[in-house]
């Protein structure tokens, strides 16, 4: 009996001791859930003229937009530039994205914006994300998010010997992705390629558009404009393509909104009215997105697509 008793008790033991294992496996079992947006955060101390506009009344919006990031309990927040007003330096950091945004710092993966360089060599973001923004010198890294390949690069051309063919950053991307064959990626930087707001489009991402598409990448991710656009499957050449990138201007992080001017090819939904974040779940092999806004009943866009597999 008292053999038994012991026996009894080794395997309660035992079935404890794998308990943390198996919470461990179930917690890596669900699809990781991304927020992201760009053009957050104003200093509170800036002037008047350098800030933009709330839901509230004057100033930005980032603490609605941040109270919407803590109700979706994400995995990763991907901030799209310009995460600081007005011109990213390390105090304006402190006061304004530091108690709203900065909340999820240990789980951001931001790149900088226009603003950010600002502050000669955007020292200030560099300094307040540390290693969680790459090497200064560069502004640009890549990762794993379950079984994606996500790349964050840099937009600032001028800032990191260009963005066009052959330049330092575009080779870099072009190994990057030969060296990455997973089913589903995504990319993301501060100014779009493609858009509708008073930025526009702009060729000087051609190059990383055309190695992102070689490489049969999924999603692209912009800001700059300060307004939401999403952008059906197409090519390069805007010419659309069941297998070409899902591109997602999503500037609606707080900052203000713009108006738009020509609608551009393969546009399928723009709004300049809402503030909110782009919520993607990332599945083995497709992927969710839900545009959740600030304000009750605002502006929505969500659906659902397969990746193309590499």
């Amino acid at each position: 009996m008292k053999m038994k008793k012991a026996m009894s008790g080794a395997l309660v033991c035992a079935l404890l001791a794998t308990l943390p294992l198996l919470r461990a496996a179930v917690a890596q079992e669900h699809d990781p859930i991304i927020v992201a947006a760009g053009d957050i955060a104003c200093d509170p101390q800036a002037p008047a003229s350098a800030k933009g506009d709330d839901d509230s009344g004057p100033g930005c919006a980032q603490r609605a937009t941040a109270a919407l990031i803590a109700a979706q309990h994400p995995d990763a927040v991907l901030t799209i530039g310009d995460e600081q007003y007005p011109s990213g330096a390390y105090a304006s950091f402190e006061r304004g994205y530091a108690p709203t945004w900065g909340r999820f710092r240990e789980i951001t993966h931001p790149v900088p914006g226009n603003h950010e360089y600002g502050t000669p060599g955007a020292a200030g973001y560099f300094k307040y994300f540390g290693e969680a923004a790459g090497d200064p010198a560069r502004g640009y890294y890549s990762y794993d998010l379950g079984s994606w390949h996500v790349v964050a690069l840099n937009g600032n051309c001028a800032h990191v010997g260009g963005c066009g063919v052959n330049s330092p950053q575009e080779r870099w991307l072009k190994a990057d992705l030969a060296d990455h064959r997973t089913p589903c990626t995504l990319a993301y930087w501060h100014q779009p390629r493609f858009s509708s707001g008073p930025h526009h489009s702009d060729a000087t991402y051609d190059a990383f558009w055309q190695d992102l598409y070689a490489a049969s990448a999924d999603v692209v991710l912009n800001g700059h404009d300060h307004d939401y656009e999403r952008f059906d499957p197409q090519r390069p050449d805007a010419t659309a393509d069941p297998s070409g990138i899902t591109e997602f201007v999503v500037g609606t992080g707080g900052r203000s909104h713009y108006t738009f001017g020509t609608i551009e090819p393969n546009s399928s939904i723009h709004d300049n009215t809402t503030f909110g974040i782009l919520v993607l779940t990332l599945h083995a092999h497709s992927f969710e997105w839900n545009f959740v806004p600030a304000r009750a009943n605002g502006f929505t866009d969500s659906g659902t697509t397969d990746c193309h597999g590499a």
